[in-house]
Formats: structure tokens, C-alpha cells, sequence
């Protein structure tokens, strides 16, 4: 049996992380690189890390048009990666009205086109190439506890922020995504999973953290940092027999 230790060895894999650029994205290209590992963020912002075993392509997620084009270009520039992680979080510039008061039809069904549908085909992209070249490869696809649970209206009470309606459809779909794609993958060795982060603070509203920090049996949001150690745990031969999973990340959300 293997020591843990080797099993977290990720040296020289080949790591793809669809939105580098942000909040939890950008930790995962850094602490990827603390594993010396090889890493290409995939993101329409560059962002610079001093270090040679880092790339930045840009690729825009929202570019239907041109979606599939784009992706083999990446695969033949750079080949086929061990670990995907899609990170991405693109969204219309009226993202913020998407409540059931103020949503439009139009808005709504771009948004789910811009999460929910390129999410799902480049997720399948990569585990057809994955297939193909018979890589034992991990499929790590950014979610929420929003796709388990419903949207707890008491932590926008006294803020200028709302729910939002297509959000839980979106990181419902996509966190059973990665179960329906974990039973077909599975007999070619590749794992699907899914991390369902809880809120992660990024200097929101102060209203709001407080609000939020006091559902939460730990009393307070998530750093970004707490995210993607659980991506390299999910990357890595530590978890090489979880498939199909929702690993929860939230302090406890979920357990009241």
C-alpha cells in the first residue's frame, strides 16, 4: 500500500483550471504549483504567477460560437490534462437581478446556457480526450450548497442583495453532472466529482457576512484557500475511489 504521503504526490501532473483568474480559481493555480505541478489557467483575465511550471491562456467560456475550436486548440498546444478543474463563473451583466421579482426569460436562459450548458460539454470534452488517451484522470467541477439546499433568504435582511433564481438550477444540474458522468467515466478510470462550497468571503457586504456567519455552526464564511485543498484532495490518489460525489465544503450549512 502506498504511504499517504505519495499518494498526494502531484509532481509534474498536468493540471487545466477553467477560471484561474478568480477568487477560488487563482488558489487552486497556486497550490498546484506548491505541488509542483504543471498548471494552464483557462480564463478570459490574466494573471501572472512568477513561477515556470505556470501558463495563462485565454479562453472564453461564453464563446459558443467558437467553444469546440477553441478547446482541441488547447488540447493540441498543450495535450490532454491529468486534472480538470472547472472554476469558471461566468454571468450576464444583469447577473444581480436575476430574483424572482426582477428576472427576464432572455437573462435567464443565457445564464443557464453560460454555467449549466458549457460547463456540462467541456466537462465531456475533456473526459472524451481523457478517454481517448487512456488517462487515469480526475474531473473537478466547482459547485455550491446551493445546489443541494435552497437559498436561505435571511442573509440578505438589511443589504441590497437578493436571491437569485437560476443560480440553484444551475449548481443543481451541475453537481448531478458529475454523478451521471462518474457512472459512464468510471470503467475507462476517470472520476467525476464535484465540490459544493459554502459562502466564501470576499469582502461582501458587511450586513451580509454577519447575517450569513450566524447560519453557520462555525461562525463564518469560508476562506478560498478552504476550497481548494479540497480540489487537491479530489486531484490526488488520496481519493482515488470517490466518484460521483458532492464533497460539502460549508462550515456545517448543510447539517441543519
Amino acid at each position: 500500500m502506498k504511504k499517504i504521503k505519495k499518494k498526494y504526490n502531484l509532481k509534474k501532473k498536468k493540471i487545466f483550471v477553467l477560471g484561474g483568474s478568480g477568487l477560488i480559481g487563482f488558489e487552486v493555480c497556486k497550490e498546484f504549483l506548491e505541488f509542483e505541478s504543471n498548471v494552464l489557467n483557462l480564463d478570459i483575465k490574466k494573471k501572472n504567477i512568477k513561477n515556470k511550471n505556470y501558463e495563462f491562456t485565454k479562453f472564453d467560456i461564453a464563446d459558443f460560437e467558437n467553444l469546440e475550436i477553441n478547446l482541441f486548440k488547447i488540447i493540441k498546444k498543450y495535450g490532454c490534462p491529468d486534472v480538470l478543474i472547472n472554476c469558471s463563473y461566468p454571468k450576464t451583466n444583469d447577473w444581480s437581478k436575476n430574483n424572482f421579482l426582477s428576472i427576464k426569460l432572455k437573462s435567464f436562459y443565457q445564464n443557464i446556457n453560460l454555467q449549466l450548458t458549457s460547463s456540462s460539454w467541456i466537462l465531456k470534452i475533456f473526459a472524451d480526450e481523457m478517454k481517448k488517451k487512456k488517462k487515469l484522470g480526475s474531473i473537478i467541477q466547482l459547485s455550491s450548497i446551493y445546489g443541494i439546499v435552497g437559498q436561505n433568504l435571511n442573509i440578505y435582511q438589511s443589504t441590497n442583495m437578493t436571491e437569485n433564481f437560476p443560480y440553484s438550477i444551475i449548481k443543481g444540474g451541475q453537481s448531478n453532472l458529475v454523478k451521471q458522468m462518474a457512472s459512464y467515466y468510471g470503467r475507462y478510470k476517470i472520476r467525476v466529482n464535484a465540490v459544493c462550497a459554502g459562502g466564501v468571503f470576499d469582502n461582501q457586504n458587511k450586513k451580509f457576512v454577519k447575517n450569513y456567519s450566524e447560519q453557520v455552526p462555525i461562525k463564518r464564511m469560508a476562506k478560498a484557500h478552504e476550497i481548494s485543498s479540497t480540489i487537491i484532495f479530489l486531484s490526488s490518489d488520496a481519493s482515488s475511489y470517490i466518484t460521483g460525489s458532492n464533497l460539502i465544503v460549508d462550515g456545517g450549512w448543510t447539517s441543519i
